[in-house]
């Protein structure tokens, strides 16, 4: 057969195959043909987004000791330092960033603000690790009505679990809640610009240790069993179809940080205070990450059953009119293919994967 003979059969294989593959992509939203169809391979690069905080220890341990680069392989690990949550689902929004190790309130904020479209929650990296650290002439919750509390940013965890706690005590509107980020807490702590803080670890450490505060409460103690996501890790949904491949990596790197953390305290804690130093320019000292340390349980569950609570909680706090949807903002196929390959129980997305 000539050539020419045989162009069009070509012509019309390439159609149909076109015909095949825009089939696949038409079926319903989040199916395996879909993801399968925009899968590109590997990234190029991953624009990992990190706070530099103890609750942020699996990620600081990941970073630390390379365990991120080396499942990535030939994908760029560029890590992005952030302070607080709002910054970094701006960024996520914006397609600058990839995924985030990130507070529980922004990522539903940023779930929330893209109608369920921009983000996933894959995994979930520490438990605990949050304090309502006052003066110690406050000795409850009514000693606060006309003193300043802070929080570290507008809308980000701690600030919705303030917001939240004052409502509950009767106490909006008769305290003054300002945003500082965690460093000029400590200042104006130790000046007396303000009588209390709502702070992830290690910043609740530092204030009774540093600046003579005292705990009037420890927001584990406001959940059952005392669990509650402080940093899950949240992946741009359009990133996680294209390079499901990167993602996975990224999650047996989060898996081995976690291993090395929980297997190694000591060494762990050594690991994420070189980071704290390398992103802050000071290291924190023994008694504080060790005492920071005792308030967090790292581990990959994100504890999915807290999350339609945590959306009500927004509307309590006053920074919701209603309460996020959060179906359909898990998908933790990924992560428990990781945990089941290691020979760990898969963690539940308690519905949280469906719409």
């Amino acid at each position: 057969m000539s050539i020419s003979a045989i162009r069009p059969f070509r012509l019309l294989a390439a159609a149909l195959a076109l015909t095949v593959a825009a089939a696949g992509c038409s079926r319903a939203d989040g199916n395996e043909s879909a993801a399968a169809s925009s899968d590109k391979g590997p990234a190029t690069e991953l624009r990992l987004g990190y706070f530099p905080n103890v609750t942020h220890a699996a990620a600081l341990v990941g970073l630390g000791k390379g365990l991120f680069t080396k499942e990535l392989g030939s994908t760029k690990l560029v890590p992005t330092k952030f302070n607080a949550g709002p910054e970094a689902v701006g960024a996520l929004l914006g397609g600058s960033l990839d995924a985030s190790f990130i507070g529980s309130g922004p990522a539903i904020n940023a779930y929330a603000k893209s109608n369920g479209e921009a983000v996933r929650l894959i995994a979930g990296a520490t438990s605990g690790g949050a304090q309502l650290v006052v003066k110690p002439t406050i000795t409850k919750p009514a000693d606060l009505v006309g003193k300043t509390v802070v929080t570290p940013q507008l809308g980000n965890t701690q600030d919705v679990s303030l917001k939240k706690w004052l409502a509950e005590n009767q106490l909006t509107g008769k305290v003054k809640v300002t945003n500082l980020e965690n460093a000029q807490t400590l200042d104006a702590f130790k000046k007396g610009d303000v009588d209390a803080a709502w702070l992830p670890e290690p910043w609740s450490s530092r204030l009774v240790l540093d600046a003579g505060a005292k705990v009037l409460l420890d927001e584990a103690t406001l959940w059952p069993n005392g669990q509650f996501p402080t940093t899950v890790l949240i992946v741009r949904t359009q990133f996680l179809k294209e390079h499901p491949a990167t993602v996975t990596a990224l999650l047996k790197g989060l898996n081995a940080a976690i291993d090395f953390s929980t297997s190694d305290a000591a060494q762990a804690k050594t690991v994420v205070n070189d980071q704290l130093k390398a992103a802050t320019g000071k290291a924190l000292k023994p008694a504080v990450i060790d005492r920071a340390w005792q308030h967090i349980k790292i581990t990959a569950d994100p504890i999915a059953a807290t999350f339609p609570q945590l959306a009500k909680d927004q509307v309590t706090a006053g920074i919701a009119k209603q309460a996020p949807n959060v179906a359909g903002f898990a998908d933790l196929g990924p992560l428990n293919e990781v945990l089941t390959q290691a020979g760990k129980p898969a963690v539940d997305a308690a519905g949280l994967d469906a719409k």
